[in-house]
């Protein structure tokens, strides 16, 4: 179960009678393993997954379409590589169903196996499109700085923090999180909303580091959790939270949310990129 051996990257063929096996589970454990994260998680949240490529077809032959959302908690045991994901959904399209909920119950009863998780599995239907939330994230934008950079991989240090000043309690947000697919190297285009209550990260610092994951390889869950713990690590938060939000690729976009103290859980809103 590695990307290696994963539909990732390599010809596919499209089903569209419904096949709950297309789905591909990848352990969280290895990506954590190497920034340091080991069985006793330093974080809780969720990845909230959104398809928005979703149809099958009713009793009487008519197809039916919804946006399904996906709450994934952070502490399962596996992910599910994202082009599985679009096959298992799109093996629907030629598949009758009894009515919404048959089709929703399928996949959380699929989507929680692969996971080895219980699963969230929300429906919206066209009668509701347009009442789903749209919004940018809130905070201070970091973008806003004129500043030099030529670094593209991951580099902790360029982070840091007044440890020997009084704590202080902000958001920062960006829009140049980039980060590319583990296999294919296809760029994954992100923003990242930054909540922390501690010593006064060095705004310049974080947005090169940001701007570091350029030319990195990783899944989407992988470098937010990889933010979280350089961050935790470099400036010595008290509280932190690191939610991301990705375009989407095939139907699907990503957006993994993580939190060491106690706060409400992201909206779901969708930014004008996705």
């Amino acid at each position: 179960m590695t990307p290696e051996h994963s539909p990732l990257g390599k010809p596919a063929a499209y089903t569209e009678q419904y096949d709950a096996t297309l789905l591909f589970p990848i352990p969280r454990a290895g990506a954590r393993e190497q920034i340091g994260i080991g069985a006793r998680l330093p974080f809780f949240g969720t990845d909230i997954w959104n398809a928005y490529e979703l149809s099958w077809l009713n009793a009487r032959g008519k197809p039916q379409i919804a946006i399904a959302t996906f709450f994934i908690p952070a502490d399962s045991p596996n992910i599910v590589e994202s082009k599985s994901f679009k096959l298992y959904l799109g093996s629907f399209a030629q598949t009758a169903f009894e009515s919404a909920d048959a089709v929703r119950d399928t996949i959380k009863r699929d989507v929680s196996a692969a996971c080895g998780a219980s699963v969230s599995v929300k429906f919206d239907q066209p009668g509701g499109f347009g009442k789903l939330p749209f919004e940018e994230f809130e905070g201070l934008s970091l973008d806003r700085l004129d500043l030099d950079t030529e670094i593209y991989h991951p580099d902790p240090t360029l982070l840091k923090a007044a440890l020997d000043e009084s704590p202080v309690e902000e958001t920062l947000v960006s829009n140049l999180l980039k980060s590319n697919c583990p296999v294919t190297g296809q760029p994954d285009w992100g923003s990242v909303q930054i909540h922390y209550v501690g010593p006064q990260i060095d705004q310049a610092g974080l947005l090169r580091y940001i701007i570091s994951f350029r030319n990195h390889t990783g899944f989407h869950e992988q470098c937010a959790e990889r933010i979280f713990m350089d961050i935790l690590r470099e400036c010595k938060p008290d509280r932190l939270a690191v939610y991301a939000r990705y375009t989407r690729r095939g139907g699907l976009d990503i957006n993994p949310f993580r939190t060491n103290f106690n706060m409400p859980m992201p909206d779901n809103a969708r930014l004008a990129r996705q």
